[in-house]
C-alpha cells in the first residue's frame, strides 16, 4: 500500500485558495487533491468548532460551538441544517461567491454540520438571484453522486434539498428562512420558539451561513489551533470582504480578523484618506470617518467598543465629491421598501425617515430636521418593531447624522449639494419580488 502525504497546512487565502480566477467552480477531483477527504462529524468535529472560536459569517457574530451544542441537545428529535445563502444585503457578494467557485467546501461543511447534531437533513437555502451559485451547487452533488461506488449510491446519509429564497433583504434572517421552508412567507417573526427549538417540520434547526460552514470544512480537517494561527484571540481566523465603492478592484476579499481598515481598502486599489467615508458592515452597519481607517481594525471586540459592527463584512468607500447624505437616503428608502409590514415602527417610521432624509437631500428645508431624525432613531429601535429591520435602519441613520453631521447641517441651511446630484456610488438595487 502507497502511504500519501497529508495535504499541507494552508495559507492565507483560505476560503478563495484553488483554481485561479476565471476557472468556474472548482471541481471535485481538485478539492478532493488540495484538501484530502473529508472527516466524518460527531463529537470531535463539535468539540473542534467550538474550540476553535468560529463566529458566525452571517452578520449577528453569534459563536457557532454554541448553536451546535443548542441544536444537538435536542437531539432526540431528528435535526435539519439550513444552510443560508440567501444573501440579501445589496453591498455583499462573499456567499454567492463562494457557492459558485467553492460549492464542495459549502456542501463539506453542511453534511459535516449534519453529521455532528444528528441531522437527517440539509436544506441549500439559496438566493432566488443567484442562478449561478444554485447551479453550481447542484452540480458539485451530482459529482458527489456519481463519484460513489455503486454499491454505496444507497448508503443512508442526509438528505440534500436546495430550495430558492426570494430576493428580499430580511429572506436570508433564520426565522424567515425556516418560515419558507415550512411553506410560508420568507418574513422573520421573534416570538419563541427558535429554530434551534423548533425550526423545519418542527424539528430542531441549526441554521449556519454558507461561509461558516465552509470555515467548518477546513477546521475540521486542520484543527483549531491551526484556524487561531490568523486572527485575533477574540476573533480568531479569516473572513470574506465584499469591496465597493470608490476602490479600483471591487470585489471579494480574503482578510485575517484583526487588520486594520485602510489595509482592506488599499487591496483593492482605494485609498481611504482621500475618502470622506466609509460604508462598513452593509445597510444595517455604519458610516465612519475615512480618517478612521488606519486605526479601525475589523475585530469584533475592538469594532464593539466604537458601537460598531462587522456585519455581513461588506465595506464601501464613499467617492471624494459624493454626498453622504444623498447616499443615506438611498439606503434609508431602500429599507422602508424592505419592511415586512408587521409591525407600526416599520410601516409607518421607516417611510417617514427616508422621506425626511430624501427632502435634506434634495434641497427641501425646515426648522428642526436634524433633532427630528435623531428623535426617531431613538423612537425605532431598542426592539421596538416585530423584528430587527426597525433598529438595523435606526443604526444605519445615527451613524450618517454622526459621521454626515457637516454635511447634515449645509443641507439644512443651504439646501442641496452638488455631491448629491452625483450617480450613486452603492450597488444598484435589484428588481425586488415577494416574498414566497
Amino acid at each position: 500500500m502507497i502511504a500519501t502525504a497529508a495535504p499541507a497546512l494552508p495559507t492565507l487565502p483560505w476560503l478563495l485558495a484553488g483554481p485561479g480566477p476565471g476557472a468556474g467552480p472548482e471541481p471535485l477531483t481538485s478539492h478532493l487533491a488540495r484538501l484530502g477527504p473529508r472527516p466524518r462529524g460527531g463529537a470531535g468535529v463539535m468539540a473542534a468548532v467550538g474550540d476553535s472560536g468560529l463566529q458566525g459569517r452571517g452578520g449577528a457574530r453569534f459563536p457557532a460551538g454554541t448553536k451546535w451544542r443548542a441544536v444537538a441537545a435536542r437531539g432526540r428529535r431528528r435535526a435539519v441544517v439550513l444552510v443560508n445563502g440567501a444573501e440579501g444585503e445589496p453591498a455583499s457578494a462573499k456567499d454567492q461567491v463562494l457557492m459558485h467557485l467553492r460549492p464542495h467546501l459549502v456542501l463539506d461543511g453542511a453534511l459535516l454540520a449534519a453529521e455532528s447534531v444528528g441531522a437527517q437533513e440539509v436544506v441549500l437555502y439559496v438566493g432566488r438571484a443567484f442562478a449561478a451559485a444554485a447551479e453550481s451547487l447542484r452540480a458539485a452533488l451530482r459529482e458527489r453522486d456519481l463519484a460513489r461506488p455503486a454499491g454505496r449510491r444507497s448508503t443512508p446519509g442526509p438528505s440534500v434539498e436546495l430550495v430558492l429564497a426570494p430576493d428580499r433583504y430580511l429572506a436570508g434572517e433564520e426565522t424567515a428562512a425556516v418560515n419558507l421552508v415550512n411553506g410560508g412567507d420568507a418574513r422573520p417573526t421573534f416570538t419563541p420558539p427558535r429554530p434551534f427549538e423548533r425550526g423545519i417540520r418542527g424539528r430542531p434547526t441549526l441554521v449556519q451561513n454558507v461561509e461558516t460552514l465552509a470555515l467548518v470544512a477546513l477546521i475540521a480537517r486542520f484543527g483549531p489551533a491551526w484556524f487561531r494561527s490568523q486572527g485575533t484571540a477574540a476573533t480568531p481566523g479569516s473572513m470574506l470582504v465584499t469591496l465597493g465603492g470608490a476602490v479600483a478592484r471591487p470585489g471579494v476579499y480574503e482578510v485575517p480578523h484583526g487588520v486594520a481598515l485602510d489595509q482592506v481598502v488599499a487591496m483593492a486599489g482605494g485609498s481611504a484618506p482621500r475618502a470622506p467615508a466609509i460604508l462598513i458592515g452593509g445597510y444595517f452597519g455604519s458610516w465612519v470617518r475615512a480618517s478612521w481607517a488606519p486605526s479601525l481594525r475589523l475585530d469584533d471586540e475592538v469594532m464593539g467598543r466604537a458601537g460598531l459592527s462587522l456585519g455581513t463584512g461588506a465595506v464601501v468607500v464613499l467617492p471624494e465629491q459624493a454626498c453622504g447624505v444623498a447616499e443615506t437616503a438611498r439606503i434609508l428608502r431602500f429599507l422602508a421598501g424592505e419592511s415586512a409590514g408587521q409591525c407600526g415602527p416599520c410601516r409607518h417610521g421607516l417611510p417617514a425617515m427616508a422621506d425626511e432624509v430624501e427632502r435634506l437631500a434634495g434641497g427641501w428645508r425646515s426648522s428642526g430636521d436634524g433633532d427630528r431624525l435623531w428623535r426617531w432613531t431613538d423612537q425605532l429601535a431598542h426592539g421596538r418593531g416585530a423584528c430587527k429591520h426597525p433598529d438595523g435602519t435606526a443604526g444605519l441613520l445615527r451613524s450618517a447624522l454622526h459621521t454626515f453631521a457637516a454635511d447634515f447641517e449645509v443641507h439644512a441651511r443651504h439646501g442641496a449639494c452638488r455631491g448629491s446630484q452625483l450617480p450613486s456610488c452603492l450597488p444598484p438595487p435589484r428588481e425586488r419580488g415577494g416574498w414566497r
